[in-house]
C-alpha cells in the first residue's frame, strides 16, 4: 500500500487524525450511531478491526468497542496533554484510530474510544 498516495485521497481533518494522533470532535463523526451488522475497517488500509457486534454507546461522543479484532491494532504508550493512555493504531499501516481505557460496562472491561473519521464500514450481506 502507498500510503503517501492514500493520504492524498484523505481529507485534511482525516489526515490529522489518522497522521498526527489528532482527535475529531465528539459527536461530529458520521459512524457513531452506526448500528448495521458488519465490521468497522482502517480508512487508509481496510484492515478489518472491529465487529458491530463489539460496538456499544459509551455516552462519549465516538464509537466505542469492547473489543478488537485478533492482531488487527496495536498499542503505544501515549503520554501526550499530562495523562497516561494507550494509543490504539492499526496494526497493518500504524495509522492512529484512538484509545482504549480500562472503564468499559461490558464483561471485557475495555473501552475502545475510536475517531470516526479513522473508520469505514462495512455491512455484513
Amino acid at each position: 500500500m502507498d500510503i503517501e498516495a492514500r493520504k492524498k485521497e484523505l481529507s485534511p481533518e482525516e489526515n490529522h487524525v489518522l497522521f498526527n494522533g489528532g482527535t475529531e470532535i465528539p459527536f461530529s463523526g458520521e459512524l457513531l450511531n452506526e448500528e448495521r451488522n458488519g465490521k468497522f475497517l482502517c480508512k487508509v488500509c481496510h484492515t478489518p478491526l472491529f465487529n458491530s457486534d463489539a460496538k456499544f454507546d459509551s455516552g462519549t461522543g465516538w464509537p466505542s468497542f469492547d473489543q478488537a479484532l485478533p492482531h488487527a491494532v496495536e498499542y503505544i504508550d501515549d503520554t501526550s496533554m499530562g495523562m497516561i493512555r494507550r494509543e490504539v493504531r492499526c496494526a497493518t499501516c500504524h495509522a492512529h484510530l484512538g484509545h482504549v481505557f480500562p472503564d468499559g460496562p461490558t464483561t471485557t472491561g475495555k473501552r475502545y474510544c475510536m475517531n470516526s473519521v479513522c473508520l469505514t464500514f462495512e455491512e455484513k450481506k
